[in-house]
């Protein structure tokens, strides 16, 4: 893969530099449009193809999914000591906010080096290093493809009002999540045009009938839990930091893959859970029974019909960037190869699972734990530190390994403070942790922003011994 960086060493083949592509005219910018397509292998340059309004219809179809609308009630909290209406929406709110800003930064980084997610580790950790991050972030992305084609399934037979066919609509979410990445920019391009237009009148359209019917406040007064729920919202909103280069490199500009990924994202989410808040709050609380409010009113089942069917691009972002990920490890198979197989693979695990274990959901949740202290030591070293002067992101950037250290404090620092229950011994080590340093979790000690603080603090301070070993 190209290095991020202009310089070059004498008599060493010529690289491309993803961040100094040529210039096209307006015109032909918008032939290609219609013809470009991602590349097919990790060392070609990406086509800069995708404007504001592209990422801002893409993050704010990411943004609506049927899982955030059942896991509100995350946010309103157990059934007698919710939050009030007021702090469940701060939360959404604030949280949301926060966490899209992080993945507006990882987004900014790709446009700039116009390399896919995983490969830009390659400048952090060195390109053998970064295959540990990778292969974290595969298993993660195959786990939510198989999560979210089960939702697709699962919204399909309430639409249907029916308990069979789960197989027959797991084949027909898989056959076209898989058909939309083999050809991403072309279903980018099919997001804005048309689907983005369709989701937006759907959540209107709930927005209306719901809210007339008013929306009951058993927490009302109690703040009691707030940091908790809005930790909770950044968490889904950092879920995605680890895919969000694999699209904006094809931005044409940093600014607008910034600015559409945060309005996108961050306008979408707010709405989606507040809306499943009310249809929580509206059916007395209780998860399982929360598309009841949407089927209530009138061709409810007409406009959830559109919200499942749009869930695909949530499966069809997980698949391709699994894609992305194994072209760090195989840098020169076929991007259409990997994407088929895995969709084949994902689309064959939800055939044989029926539905995700506490475990495995827990360990979903530890996986993603790991990435809100990597965004952190990425934005510090890549805006303060090596990254200023050019990363290496060739197939021979040397390893890094100091580099680990502050991603490692920050993974511990989350689970110091919000052990994820993988396993009863993982709990209780950290538990015995906290015991043994008389530390007690207060309202205020946020896991993911404590866990991206102080990775970042760490990996500034090691900025004067770690800046030269980056550079080309």
């Amino acid at each position: 893969m190209p290095s991020a960086s202009s310089s070059s060493s004498p008599g060493a083949p010529e690289s491309k530099d993803f961040s100094a592509l040529p210039t096209v005219s307006a015109a032909a910018t918008a032939l290609l449009d219609h013809r470009v397509e991602a590349p097919l292998v990790l060392d070609t340059e990406p086509p800069r193809t995708l404007r504001f309004r592209d990422h801002f219809a893409l993050w704010m179809n990411l943004g609506v999914s049927l899982i955030g609308f059942s896991t509100a009630a995350t946010v309103l909290g157990e059934k007698g000591s919710e939050l009030s209406l007021a702090a469940a929406v701060t939360a959404i709110v604030a949280g949301t906010a926060v966490g899209t800003a992080m993945l507006g930064v990882a987004a900014l980084i790709g446009a700039r080096t116009g390399a896919p997610a995983m490969a830009n580790l390659r400048g952090l950790f060195g390109t053998r290093l970064s295959y540990l991050p990778t292969v974290l972030n595969i298993v993660q992305c195959i786990g939510w493809g198989v999560f979210e084609l089960l939702t697709i399934a699962a919204g399909a037979q309430t639409v249907a009002h029916t308990t069979g066919y789960r197989w027959l609509f797991v084949l027909l979410a898989g056959v076209l999540t898989t058909a939309l990445t083999i050809w991403p920019l072309g279903s980018i391009a099919v997001l804005r045009r048309f689907v983005a237009g369709a989701v937006a009148v759907a959540m209107v359209y709930f927005t209306v009938q719901l809210g007339p019917q008013g929306v009951p406040d058993p927490g009302a007064g109690n703040w009691h839990g707030f940091l908790g729920a809005t930790d909770a919202m950044i968490a889904v909103s950092i879920s995605f930091v680890p895919m969000a280069a694999d699209y904006t490199r094809h931005s044409r500009t940093p600014r607008s893959s910034f600015w559409g990924s945060f309005s996108g994202y961050t306008v979408a989410q707010v709405w989606c859970y507040v809306l499943g808040l009310m249809a929580l709050l509206q059916s007395d609380g209780d998860p399982s029974r929360i598309f009841d409010s949407f089927l209530g009113v009138w061709a409810g089942w007409l406009f959830l019909l559109v919200l499942v069917l749009r869930e695909t691009d949530q499966s069809f972002a997980n698949v391709y960037s699994t894609a992305m990920s194994l072209q760090n490890l195989l840098p020169r198979v076929d991007r259409r190869v990997l994407s088929g197989g895995i969709g084949v693979l994902t689309t064959v695990l939800a055939l044989r699972i029926d539905r995700f274990t506490d475990t495995y959901s827990n360990f979903l949740g530890l996986i993603g734990s790991v990435f809100v202290p990597l965004l952190a030591v990425l934005a510090v070293d890549y805006f303060f530190g090596a990254g200023r002067h050019g990363w290496d992101l060739s197939e021979r950037a040397p390893s890094r390994w100091l580099m680990l250290l502050p991603w490692v404090l920050g993974f511990a620092v989350y689970q110091f403070i919000a052990p994820t229950a993988v396993a009863g011994w993982w709990v209780d080590f950290w538990t015995s942790a906290q015991e043994a340093l008389h530390f007690t979790p207060q309202e205020w000690t946020s896991a993911s922003l404590f866990a991206f603080l102080v990775p970042a603090l760490a990996t500034w301070a090691l900025i004067p011994l770690t800046r030269r070993t980056a550079q080309v």
